[in-house]
């Protein structure tokens, strides 16, 4: 996707370099010549298959952890373990790698966050290579894991290898095992390593840039909330020759339900929910299009630009739905159905109260008097990240001197929720969601890749970041 040309970024730094100062000069250097072992790594990295879910081998999952941990000892770090957690209901956590290196007395602590484990390939016909085998067309290097989230783990590794014994900041590595299933146990991990991975600064490296040439921060991400909504007609199914007409089935009152979610625009029609302020950036409408797969004749739903849609405003869609299936219908009044509904929450806004005004709005809309029963299934927080924190003012240098390009500030519609958990239980840590990826990656998808040249500038970019909160600008 590309940026609309009137837009203007948010935040740009008044003076982007268009030359390297000697330091700039000294890190580029560095990590363009350790880069072809940078990028070997990456790919002996891609060749594990550490697909996380329960269907998979997690054999590999615990090599790819066993991958990470040498990789970090081989970098300096003296305090590198393989963990997992065990739940109080029994859940045992995938294995995450946890490396710490202390720094000056007084000086930062700074957090650098990736994962390992990967998304299962789905159908192996739709990628043009082998997911496990990395392979490089065009500058990008196709693989699984190969952006998300490998890349990031690399970048943190790059960094802390081009600063070599400069490095004047303590710093925590934790490279999680199991973000691709949600992160079942990741706030038990947290409060099982509290002291351990308490830091001032967390780097986050599971984002997007921009556009390939363009690095972006992520300041916003959207929360969750998702309920179960059944519509009940009847005690029993009954006869639809015999009953049909006065009695409406449950299926069609779930969907007349279910319309009262959207005006006539496609905007969310909840009362009581947040907006947050529009993005100062913007989609381009065909582009978003055509990566979406929208089918021609079909129109975008809201109003506004595209970016505020997807970024500072609610959004619902029905993502399942409980009603007799078409290969086992009968003539028959089904008596109840059930959808889950999806709803991603704008930063700024309470996760419970827009819980409470779905469901409001859901009873207060029961049609031809059905009974209508709401069930939360799970709630997650949004994200807004402060605009003009010191760490925030760092990472902006470091990604104008790494790109020679300002960075923009963009959000996600989607949610990260472990962010939420990060500031449970770390509120006064401020958080950088920083990017490897670039709209072209398909992370989750067939012929996932990272731009090999755009990951080169994220590695100079995490330098010049831990370079920075160790002297900071007056």
């Amino acid at each position: 996707m590309t940026a609309n040309d009137a837009a203007t970024p948010a935040h740009v730094p008044a003076d982007v370099p268009t030359h390297d100062d000697p330091r700039t000069a000294t890190l580029r250097s560095r990590v363009a010549a350790g880069f072809p072992a940078l990028r070997a790594d990456l790919e002996a990295l891609v060749r594990i298959p550490s697909v996380s879910n329960g269907e998979s081998d997690q054999a590999h999952v615990a090599a790819s952890a066993d991958a990470v941990a040498a990789l970090l000892r081989g970098v300096g770090f003296d305090d590198v373990r393989v963990l997992s957690v065990t739940t109080a209901d029994g859940r045992t956590g995938r294995p995450a790698v946890v490396a710490r290196r202390p720094g000056p007395a007084g000086a930062p602590t700074v957090l650098l966050y990736a994962h390992h484990d990967v998304q299962p390939v789905g159908d192996l016909a739709e990628w043009t290579t082998p997911p496990f085998e990395p392979t490089e067309r065009d500058g990008r290097l196709y693989g699984r894991g190969a952006a998300d989230d490998k890349a990031g783990i690399v970048a943190h590794l790059g960094a802390l290898r081009a600063l070599r014994d400069e490095l004047a900041v303590g710093v925590t590595v934790f490279v999680e095992g199991e973000e691709e299933i949600g992160s079942p146990t990741f706030v038990e991990f947290l409060h099982a390593h509290r002291d351990e991975l308490g830091a001032d600064v967390m780097v986050v490296a599971d984002s997007s840039n921009w556009a390939v040439g363009t690095p972006a921060l992520t300041t916003a991400l959207r929360g969750l909330v998702s309920c179960d909504v059944e519509v009940a007609v009847l005690d029993h199914a009954i006869h639809s020759g015999m009953f049909g007409g006065p009695v409406l089935d449950a299926p069609t009152l779930l969907a007349r339900l279910v319309a009262t979610l959207h005006d006539e625009n496609g905007d969310v029609a909840v009362a009581g929910l947040v907006h947050a302020p529009d993005p100062q950036v913007d989609h381009d409408e065909a582009t978003f299009r055509a990566d979406a797969g929208v089918l021609d004749g079909v129109r975008l739903a809201g109003t506004g630009p595209l970016s505020a849609r997807l970024w500072a405003r609610p959004a619902i869609g029905v993502i399942g739905f409980d009603a007799p299936r078409v290969a086992t219908a009968s003539n028959t009044i089904a008596p109840r159905a059930t959808a889950r509904l999806s709803m991603r929450i704008a930063p700024g806004q309470d996760p419970a109260a827009a819980a409470a005004a779905l469901a409001t709005h859901l009873e207060g809309h029961a049609p031809f008097g059905a009974r209508v029963e709401v069930r939360t299934v799970d709630l997650g927080k949004p994200f807004l990240a402060p605009a003009d924190s010191p760490a925030m003012r760092a990472a902006r240098r470091a990604f104008a001197q790494a790109w020679r390009t300002a960075p923009v500030d963009i959000g996600l519609g989607g949610s990260i929720p472990f962010i939420a958990d990060l500031l449970e239980v770390y509120p006064d840590a401020s958080i950088l969601v920083t990017g490897v990826e670039d709209p072209d990656s398909r992370a989750h998808g067939a012929n996932e890749s990272v731009h090999l040249g755009e990951l080169e500038k994220a590695v100079l970019a995490e330098a010049l970041l831990l370079d920075g909160l160790a002297h900071p600008l007056a």
